[in-house]
């Protein structure tokens, strides 16, 4: 039974079912912990190449040009009132917001600080319990749309071609897809997370996957009615969008019930705010794997319509291309300087032919990265303007489209 159809009987079963899950001995306890997160967070991965670690909180990447965006078509449909949800602690800088996201409504959590205005009733499970006590408190006036976020504005799992810029990706967030889809998850790429991550019945341990280990259990306590799925999978990392109408088919009482797991669970902050990275699509959802394509998600989220799939994958094997083409220029710069020592230090022989040939490499590497770029930056732009048709972004997610409908 999904929870948006669970009748309001949960809440009443679920507290007679939580003393005997969730007060007996927890096996996570003895499991090694990562470092403790700042709120908000979102999964680090230790140890695989393939999961770069965050950058800094509020440092752009260092490693890619920043692309540029022109300004969207304003839309002349229907004005939806927004606000963003963040979790902060005391230490992190959340000026951002209001410095590039002027006029937009907020409720900014401090997790660290009982006096704050705003400030959950404990500070656990990561973003979750801010996320859960902003619907609890604000369920009878809620607005027309939920945009909850991490407190650092740039992160490696903030979209990629949107420079993982959480500035971008609030402004260019369409508010008629949440309006549709009632629960956007605002990562598109899939990796860490889709089409297969988490396995609930797996009991095997995994160092990226720890909560694994304990889903099984903590998902009787969540959802004490609901048969345990084989998967759950949805792009990491908590950070999505929700209409009023898709919180409000889930009942007040199931939240509270939620936020309470969360309040007594003896699961560790991290694994407790793991668990529920994943779980979100299921709440609001009922559906276990909600993994969306991400060339459409771009474009009908985000107004960025490559004009498919494979368009899509061409910039990003672009993009890979260039990142090589930078990482070979960066040992040419080495072995350069280490030459230009040698000569200085009388050590350097008579240049060969083949001295000569690396001493030009450098300029090949740098026009053949300033042409691939060139191109990347050509495709976004075209990309951008695709998608200022609200049309192209119907046909691009294969939806019907008529006059009117805006975005």
């Amino acid at each position: 039974m999904p929870p948006r159809r669970r009748p309001l009987v949960l809440a009443t079963v679920g507290t007679l079912l939580v003393f005997i899950f969730v007060f007996r001995d927890s096996p996570v306890e003895d499991l090694p912990q990562p470092a403790q997160e700042q709120a908000g967070l979102g999964s680090r991965f230790f140890g695989l190449d393939k999961f770069p670690f965050p950058q800094p909180p509020g440092e752009p990447p260092d490693q890619l040009p920043q692309w540029k965006f022109s300004t969207m078509t304003p839309n002349s449909g229907p004005k939806y009132t927004r606000t963003l949800v963040i979790p902060r602690v005391k230490s992190e800088n959340v000026s951002w917001i209001e410095e590039e996201l002027p006029g937009l409504d907020t409720a900014i959590y401090v997790m660290d600080d009982p006096d704050a205005p705003l400030h959950p009733p404990k500070n656990k499970g990561n973003e979750a319990m801010a996320y859960l006590t902003y619907i609890i408190d604000h369920y009878e006036k809620l607005p027309d749309i939920i945009i909850f976020v991490h407190a650092h504005r740039f992160a490696w799992h903030n979209n990629d071609i949107l420079g993982n810029d959480a500035v971008e990706m609030v402004r260019r967030l369409s508010s008629e897809h949440v309006m549709r889809q009632g629960y956007t998850n605002l990562r598109c790429h899939w990796k860490p997370g889709c089409p297969d991550w988490l396995h609930p019945q797996s009991h095997e341990d995994d160092i990226v996957k720890q909560e694994q280990l304990v889903l099984e259990q903590a998902w009787h306590e969540i959802f004490p009615l609901d048969p345990v799925p084989s998967v759950l999978a949805q792009p990491c990392c908590a950070q999505f969008a929700l209409s009023r109408e898709c919180i409000l088919r889930v009942p007040k009482s199931s939240f509270v019930y939620y936020r309470d797991w969360l309040l007594r669970t003896t699961l560790s902050t991290y694994i407790s705010g793991r668990i529920w990275e994943y779980t979100w699509q299921y709440v609001f959802t009922g559906e276990a794997v909600v993994c969306p394509a991400m060339h459409i998600c771009y474009c009908d989220g985000f107004g960025l319509c490559f004009g498919g799939e494979e368009e899509f994958n061409r910039w990003f094997k672009l993009r890979y291309e260039s990142t090589q083409l930078a990482s070979e220029e960066e040992g040419w710069r080495y072995r350069n300087i280490k030459a230009k020592e040698a000569e200085v230090m009388g050590s350097a022989g008579e240049p060969t032919e083949a001295d000569l040939r690396e001493a030009a490499k450098g300029d090949y590497l740098r026009d053949n990265m300033r042409a691939i770029r060139d191109e990347l930056q050509s495709m976004i732009d075209a990309a951008v303007e695709r998608g200022n048709d609200p049309r192209n972004r119907a046909a691009e997610a294969g939806r019907k489209w008529k006059e009117g409908d805006g975005f």
